[in-house]
């Protein structure tokens, strides 16, 4: 049987018509591989235009490029062990995708990049979108899917989700609602928070804005008055990402069957492979930039150095406002690429990855942040020409695992802001109460916008959604770490004040807390 008629029978077989033109462009790419691997590409091609959101089942050219386009570029990746091991993604490249509940499926709303400055709609489509967000994920969750018979052996142990408005002459009964926090979706949802301070909370930080669900019931004076209050359960990011098969939320590219194959046994072979992430780094302090020394000079000296170093703001002692001058921050990273360039074996084999902080150099401090500014950089890259510099927060890809950093004093505003003191039944630790909030709300920083300004047309590059493997949390806070359902998540603690840092071990999803010993608060 001829190459030609294989993929017109593999093709049916899976459902698909293709066009002339769309058959020459399969039958040129597999031309490159030997006769023998003939059908593994064909079978490839196929499995990934399953994975792609098509509208028809007839297949064009312009498809199959496109596909093709993208299978090249996971191969020409995994060829290069470094970049295939690791990919940097800046926030401002993440896939913007919306969530349509008529149709119940996710769509991109365009192929454009959005503009930095959105209109006055795309303030009200940043909370729509995180509202959709979780409803369809709390749809699925087997507590609240919908009944497929009403009676009451189906309605066991579940309960199923209603706007307030049914709820109007339903008194003395008990009802679940999902809304905002102090404010008002339409005019559907409604929480009445002047009473809930005397009922039962779950663990987690109940900030202005956070998505809730309340249980209660509707008093005759069309209140709702709420007995128990929590936030969404989650997700397992396994179930989240088989029903998201073919959508690339996080920003690393969509790999196909074969390729993920290939990089989980590379990714079990890289057991040497270590992350070591430092933050609040104050290139203007003698003391500081000694201790830095100090840590370089002992892996330099190791056998096996870290794969890669995490540098994350704030970079200056002194917030850099208008009166900072920016040509001092431009020499103290110079000195910091010499003292870099110094250690011939981390040079040689280590890579370096710069986050900006809260109080650096930048536009703003809307987030998400830009990387720092190329004039600052441009004579540390003279002695790191491989430096990378990343927006804030910034994602990371290793292998198949997902990373995200993000380098803000988050626990201290959270807690500034809450409304109400969290509950002491299940942790009283600060730290458990932040990681459990911003995982249950998808949302790196569920913060009140006049608290912290975000782009509202970049609200996505901040969802936690899939939940990723590992969250790093840069704060100068205490230094923690903490397991929450899977998910890794730890804070470095502040390198400058305390002299602490972390070594993170990927491959086995190890945390180790670290700190110079004799490190004098600063």
């Amino acid at each position: 049987m001829t190459t030609r008629k294989k993929i017109q029978k593999k093709c049916k077989i899976r459902g698909f018509t293709l066009k002339v033109d769309a058959l020459d462009e399969i039958l040129s790419f597999v031309s490159q591989f030997d006769d023998s691997d003939h059908d593994g590409a064909i079978d490839v091609v196929l499995e990934q235009l399953q994975l792609q959101p098509l509208k028809s089942s007839i297949i064009d050219k312009q498809t199959v490029q496109s596909v093709v386009s993208i299978l090249l570029q996971a191969d020409a990746a995994v060829g290069d062990e470094t970049l295939g091991s690791l990919g940097v993604c800046d926030a401002f490249s993440v896939p913007k995708f919306r969530f349509d509940p008529i149709k119940k499926i996710f769509y991109k709303p365009s192929e454009m990049q959005p503009p930095i400055h959105g209109n006055a709609s795309a303030k009200a489509a940043l909370y729509k979108d995180r509202f959709l967000l979780i409803s369809q994920r709390l749809s699925r969750h087997q507590h609240f899917a919908k009944r497929a018979f009403d009676s009451e052996m189906s309605g066991f142990g579940s309960c199923e989700i209603s706007q307030i408005q049914a709820l109007v002459g339903q008194t003395g009964r008990r009802w679940v609602m999902v809304g905002g926090w102090s404010f008002l979706l339409g005019r559907s949802y409604c929480v009445c928070g002047n009473q809930l301070i005397q009922y039962k909370i779950t663990t987690g930080f109940f900030t202005e804005n956070t998505i809730v669900l309340a249980e209660g019931e509707m008093l005759l004076e069309g209140v709702f008055q709420v007995i128990t209050c929590g936030f969404p359960p989650l997700e397992d990011r396994e179930k989240s990402v088989k029903l998201l098969t073919g959508h690339d939320f996080f920003g690393g590219g969509i790999l196909t069957k074969e390729e993920t194959l290939r990089l989980t046994e590379l990714e079990k072979r890289a057991v040497n492979d270590m992350f070591v992430i430092l933050s609040d780094i104050w290139l203007d302090n003698e003391e500081a930039m000694s201790k830095l020394e100090r840590i370089l000079d002992g892996y330099e000296n190791q056998e096996m150095v870290p794969s890669l170093f995490v540098f994350m703001g704030n970079f200056s002692s002194h917030r850099c406002n208008l009166s900072f001058l920016p040509s001092s921050l431009r020499l103290q990273f110079g000195k910091l690429g010499q003292i870099i360039a110094a250690h011939q074996q981390l040079t040689k084999h280590s890579r370096f990855l710069f986050i900006p902080g809260p109080d650096d150099p930048g536009p703003s401090t809307v987030l998400p942040r830009c990387a720092l500014p190329k004039y600052i950089t441009e004579e540390l890259q003279k002695h790191i020409p491989n430096a990378m510099f990343s927006s804030n927060p910034c994602r990371i890809k290793f292998y198949t695992q997902e990373l995200v950093f993000f380098r803000q004093d988050l626990l201290y505003r959270m807690r500034r802001s809450c409304l109400i003191p969290p509950s002491t039944e299940e942790t009283d630790d600060p730290f458990e109460h932040l990681v459990a909030t911003i995982t249950h709300q998808s949302h790196l920083c569920p913060l009140p916008l006049i608290v912290q300004p975000i782009i509202w047309n970049y609200d996505h590059s901040l969802y936690l959604y899939p939940t990723p493997h590992t969250i790093v949390l840069g704060d100068r806070s205490e230094q923690k770490a903490f397991k929450y359902t899977g998910i890794t998540c730890f804070n470095p603690g502040s390198f400058s004040r305390e002299g602490t840092f972390v070594a993170y071990y990927p491959c086995t999803q190890e945390v180790e807390l670290s700190a110079l010993e004799d490190s004098d608060s600063m």
